[in-house]
């Protein structure tokens, strides 16, 4: 057998997997091959959606289970054995494992990345692999586990037979969280960008350490009861009738499938704890508040519970005299482990000054690039009145009588101190064109107001300008904020994939985090949002993929300038902790205060400001007074400029131009035309470039269209990336014919020729010597497959004439 004739699969099942097997791997349980760890980046450019090539690791080795410390890259024997090292290193780097191999069938090169083995980098034999002791022994030694903490590490994670098993950055997190526990460490910090299963991945953490008998009673908390009652009947159902919601409310809760449970509580009507659970799910605000009374927390000894995981931390925990942190400092004595996915971090408040730094992060950018997140559009609207300001004329008088005072009014002022109706009723207009214009009407949006009020009154808005759809079902737009419970009750439904309505929803606050709608295609911001935290939060809401529905990508709609944050270089870049704070320092400035960072737009440091509900002129305002809004008719408002932009593979936003874009793509590739030109010529099947270029998400199609010319992929590569004039294919062809290049060849020969010359003509056809193109008209009236070879002289004969005729094909660049 000549072992360089064998392909790469052929080389990982006679040589590399035969090499694992007598080292002592399970094969069953040890072993997988071909193991893909990304989805494949999703690459939007107008309605064109791909994806981008999945990446994937030739062998993983497990020492258990979701535990793996070995990776093989392996490539056919023309290669040297360590020619795929590079390629693992990088892999490896992604999938957190310490030990890469590279392998041609003859050996391995073996790469410590723990910098432990003397040297680090060696060459192996076939029958020296390691075995999986000797690997775990130096895996054990390098992250210091002594045998008690190994115990905890390798208890199992929890599989329920399916065949779900977690993702690559979800065993990364577990594997990092329980190791740092296992160690001692009590604090811990876990940044996963929303959408990637930090629920999922706090149950594994908690099962591996309850069923390890290290924790015994534990205490998830988060800020949203939906979250709560979601969590209990779907990621952590298998704990059964060891949990329990600490509420008297019973409820009764839709799983995934369709099936309904009711919620076990640990709470009677009197507030009763039930101490028998070991596992209780409960909201922040249940078992605390203001009041003596409602710090149900100190029902519970200090020591009762041993693991406490907090979700969504950074909305108030971090703040040392937060309501919030109160529960925290009295089961100071548990281990903390707190989930988020925008890590607060101002002059006064820091999470990673309370739980240290993180163990794990995973970013937004991270999981676009790996296709487990959707990236988005952006579509920047600016209104006249925003940009230019408005200025009321002598002696104008409000809507209740009153003269207006004189001054510019801008846009953090619309909306919150001044109320320009038109500008409302063209926001919901634009909004609206835009569903008509998607060709969906009943994509699932979320529009942020500047308040509850303004929620209020852009849902009458989008009302009046859907009044068909409404008619059809009242529940088409909602608004749903803190104060509204008929709005509140279609939650549920709002997030539920399966439920058509409601369809808009109208919103200030209450939908811009911790809420998992999925199928959330369009989000529209029409008010400023000053926090980078509350900003990611928000972009969120729509970063989910739900493939069942097509939903691969989302828009942002900006009215407010509030997309700024993209240029901010803390735009979903890792933690950054500005600095303690100092002695005489404010400790808890309301949740949005400004910072450095937040820049001019930041939102004002009132608390609850926008939070006032006036439901209509004359409504009155809670006690304690309020800012009154002062309500201008008959000012008109226009849109000046629409912009549509795109996040690129770095997360910077650029104009959306598709031949921009395809420029800029091409140049990356082909370093000039010579490169181009030097490319094309030698390759043998022209659609093999074309191929390649659509496998990383770069089809010519959609600029052959945007174009609206009949060019062949050659021009347009030359016209688009090398400002060449293109020359269509019909200018092409008629170049060839006059050169008269077919004269040496017999008549048949000719004829088959010139039908392909024409062929070419009118479809474009670029793989012209693949003599299957022969067994259709016209060429069947000319002969059999066999004949019109044979016209050639043979195979060969044709293929070089087809070659040469490509070759005058490209020969004029104009």
């Amino acid at each position: 057998m000549d072992k360089r004739s064998l392909t790469e699969r052929d080389i990982c099942t006679k040589f590399i997997l035969p090499a694992i097997r007598r080292a002592g791997w399970d094969e069953m349980l040890q072993v997988r091959e071909e193991v893909y760890f990304t989805k494949g980046r999703i690459i939007v450019r107008g309605k064109l959606v791909t994806r981008g090539k999945a990446k994937k690791a030739d062998f993983v080795l497990y020492y258990k289970p979701n535990i793996p410390i070995a990776l093989i890259e392996a490539k056919d024997n023309n290669h040297s054995v360590g020619h795929g090292l590079q390629q693992g290193l990088d892999y490896a780097a992604t999938l957190d494992i310490p030990f890469v191999f590279s392998s041609n069938g003859d050996g391995f090169v073996f790469h410590d990345r723990t910098g432990r083995s003397v040297p680090i980098e060696a060459n192996l034999g076939l029958d020296a692999f390691p075995s999986p002791a000797d690997l775990w022994a130096r895996y054990r030694a390098w992250k210091g586990l002594d045998a008690e903490a190994e115990r905890i590490v390798l208890q199992d994670y929890f599989d329920d037979g399916s065949g779900k098993a977690p993702r690559y950055y979800q065993v990364n997190a577990v594997n990092a969280a329980i190791e740092a526990i296992a160690k001692g460490r009590d604090r811990v910090l876990l940044v996963m960008a929303t959408g990637t299963g930090k629920t999922y991945t706090a149950f594994q953490i908690i099962w591996r350490l309850w069923k390890a008998g290290r924790k015994k009673r534990i205490l998830f908390l988060a800020d949203r009861n939906v979250l709560i009652d979601q969590t209990m009947v779907n990621d952590f159902r298998p704990f059964g009738p060891a949990m329990a919601k600490l509420s008297t409310n019973a409820n009764t809760i839709e799983r995934h499938d369709g099936t309904k449970e009711d919620l076990p509580l640990a709470l009677d009507k009197k507030r009763r704890i039930d101490t028998a659970f070991e596992v209780y799910l409960g909201l922040y605000q249940a078992i605390t508040g203001p009041e003596e009374r409602q710090k149900l927390y100190r029902e519970f000894s200090p020591g009762f519970f041993d693991l406490i995981v907090i979700d969504e931390c950074h909305r108030g925990s971090a703040a040392e005299d937060s309501a919030w942190r109160e529960i925290l400092d009295h089961f100071s004595g548990a281990t903390q482990i707190g989930l988020t996915a925008t890590p607060k971090e101002t002059e006064y408040v820091s999470n990673t000054d309370y739980f240290g730094e993180p163990v794990f992060t995973y970013s937004l950018k991270q999981g676009i690039s790996d296709g487990f997140l959707a990236p988005y559009k952006v579509i920047k609207v600016h209104i006249d009145r925003d940009v230019e300001g408005y200025r009321p004329e002598l002696g104008q008088l409000d809507r209740d009588g009153n003269e207006v005072e004189d001054r510019i009014y801008n846009s953090k002022d619309f909306d919150r101190n001044i109320v320009l109706d038109d500008r409302t009723v063209l926001t919901a207009k634009k909004i609206t064109e835009f569903l008509k214009e998607s060709g969906d009407r009943y994509q699932k949006t979320i529009v942020f107001c500047v308040d509850e009020e303004h929620a209020a009154r852009m849902r009458q808005a989008l009302v009046n300008a859907n009044a068909e759809l409404v008619a059809e079902n009242q529940r088409y737009v909602m608004r749903i904020t803190g104060s509204d419970k008929e709005g509140q009750d279609q939650l549920g439904n709002f997030i539920d994939p399966e439920s058509k309505y409601p369809v808009l929803v109208t919103t200030s606050r209450l939908l811009s985090t911790g809420v998992d709608a999925q199928t959330c295609r369009l989000i529209v911001l029409d008010r400023a949002v000053g926090s980078m935290t509350e900003f990611k939060q928000i972009v969120g809401r729509g970063t989910r993929v739900h493939e069942d529905t097509k939903k691969y990508y989302f828009t942002l709609i900006d009215f407010r300038g509030a997309t700024s944050h993209f240029a901010d270089p803390e735009f979903d870049g890792d933690p950054v902790q500005i600095y303690e704070p100092r002695e005489g320092d404010p400790i808890t400035p309301p949740d949005n205060a400004p910072t450095a960072a937040d820049g001019e737009d930041a939102i004002p440091p009132t608390p609850g400001e926008d939070e006032i509900i006036v439901d209509q002129p004359g409504f009155p305002l809670p006690s304690g007074g309020g800012q009154r809004k002062i309500y201008v008719d008959g000012v008109g408002a226009r849109i000046l400029t629409e912009r549509v932009e795109y996040l690129d593979e770095n997360g910077k936003l650029i104009t959306e131009s598709l031949r921009d874009f395809t420029k800029t793509a091409l140049k990356k590739r082909f370093a000039s035309l010579d490169d181009f030109l030097k490319r094309w010529k030698s390759a043998e099947r022209k659609q093999a470039i074309i191929e390649e270029l659509e496998a990383e998400g770069l089809p010519l199609d959609p600029i052959a269209e945007e174009l609206g010319k009949d060019l062949d992929p050659f021009d347009l590569i030359c016209h688009i990336a090398f400002d060449k004039k293109p020359l269509t294919r019909r200018e092409r062809a008629e170049n060839v014919r006059k050169r008269d290049v077919f004269t040496k060849y017999g008549p048949q020969a000719r004829a088959v020729l010139h039908a392909l010359l024409e062929k070419y003509h009118d479809e474009g056809v670029l793989n012209l010597d693949d003599a299957n193109v022969l067994k259709v008209t016209p060429f069947t009236t000319m002969g059999s497959v066999v004949q019109l070879i044979k016209a050639f002289g043979g195979k060969e004969g044709f293929e070089k004439a087809v070659h040469e005729m490509q070759d005058a094909l490209y020969q004029e660049i104009a």
